[in-house]
């Protein structure tokens, strides 16, 4: 596995990370025999970066985490979110308040300070205001967190963490179907040294190019719940694409790529061929699914050709298909 500097963290981090919403059994039951099984398979696959929230299964992700990470001799980089419980979102946030949700994920996790913390898809309104932001700082400061960064929905919201002096990492939602960051935000990001994690890389699954019009998804998933945005940002689901509309849009690439690539590859390696990028956060529910998504690092960059052309099919048939911005 293939590593890269995260931002102004200094952290070497993989390539492919693990995103450890679905261990918080958002999307379906896990058990814990399996959801360590998927922890583990990542770590001997190489990966070194992983990425939860405290709202992940009302805090079960981070504890299963954590669990697992008392075991290990050399733990890996762990990053968590703040910013949507109950306690705080959406208008409940003070200082008090975000360092005791701070303070209670690191116990979950069995830290005494935590690697990254990311504000959470918070408001737009809050975001702007600067408070949160200055809040890390203090943070960071008193040695509660390490690092501290911001996971974002819409491109305006990166930019502007990006001229924060002290961000150092943006999580931002960017795919083959999301390409917009690829000219406005990644050349700000390595300017200002600012490390790039990137969350639904596969657009929740569409673009495994596995997804048929018949698939049923569990009513704990948010592929059944929020497909339409009833829950929370439209965005986070389907990359806010309709479920149908984008099954289709998948056959139609399948239909434009080269001989002997395959739709899962092409759209993490596309992703990795951004050097801008630290890290691709990929959600597994199997431990098979964390050694499949690991071979992208080893896999070799696409051609000008296959670049261009995927380019193409952005702007001409997936751009203005997404719902709730961008």
């Amino acid at each position: 596995m293939k590593t890269r500097v995260l931002g102004k963290t200094g952290f070497n981090v993989s390539e492919i990370g693990l995103g450890c919403w679905q261990l918080g059994n958002d999307f379906g039951a896990i058990e814990d025999s399996e959801a360590a099984a998927i922890l583990q398979a990542a770590l001997n696959e190489g990966v070194q970066f992983f990425d939860t929230a405290d709202v992940y299964g009302g805090g079960l992700s981070e504890q299963r985490i954590g669990q697992w990470r008392a075991a290990l001799s050399k733990p890996p980089v762990i990053a968590t979110k703040v910013g949507r419980n109950p306690e705080l979102y959406p208008d409940g946030y003070s200082k008090a308040k975000v360092k005791q949700s701070l303070q209670a994920s690191a116990q979950r996790l069995g830290v005494e300070s935590i690697d990254l913390a990311q504000l959470h898809c918070v408001p737009r309104d809050v975001l702007f205001s600067g408070d949160l932001l200055a809040w890390m700082e203090d943070f960071k400061k008193d040695g509660i967190i390490q690092h501290f960064g911001a996971s974002v929905e819409m491109l305006d919201e990166a930019m502007f963490c990006c001229d924060h002096p002290e961000i150092a990492s943006l999580q931002i939602l960017f795919n083959v179907f999301r390409q917009d960051a690829v000219e406005s935000l990644l050349p700000l990001a390595e300017k200002n040294n600012v490390g790039v994690i990137v969350r639904l890389p596969l657009a929740s699954g569409l673009l495994t190019g596995k997804m048929k019009l018949d698939r049923i998804f569990d009513e704990q998933d948010h592929r059944f719940y929020n497909k339409d945005g009833a829950a929370f940002h439209v965005g986070e689901t389907f990359n806010g694409i309709p479920y149908e509309k984008g099954v289709a849009l998948v056959d139609k690439l399948n239909g434009k790529l080269p001989e002997g690539h395959n739709i899962l590859d092409v759209s993490l390696r596309w992703i990795l061929d951004q050097p801008q990028v630290s890290s691709i956060i990929v959600g597994a529910s199997r431990s098979s699914q964390v050694v499949r998504n690991a071979a992208a690092s080893s896999l070799p960059p696409l051609s000008k050709e296959l670049h261009e052309m995927l380019g193409d099919f952005y702007r001409s048939d997936v751009r203005n298909a997404i719902r709730g911005g961008i």
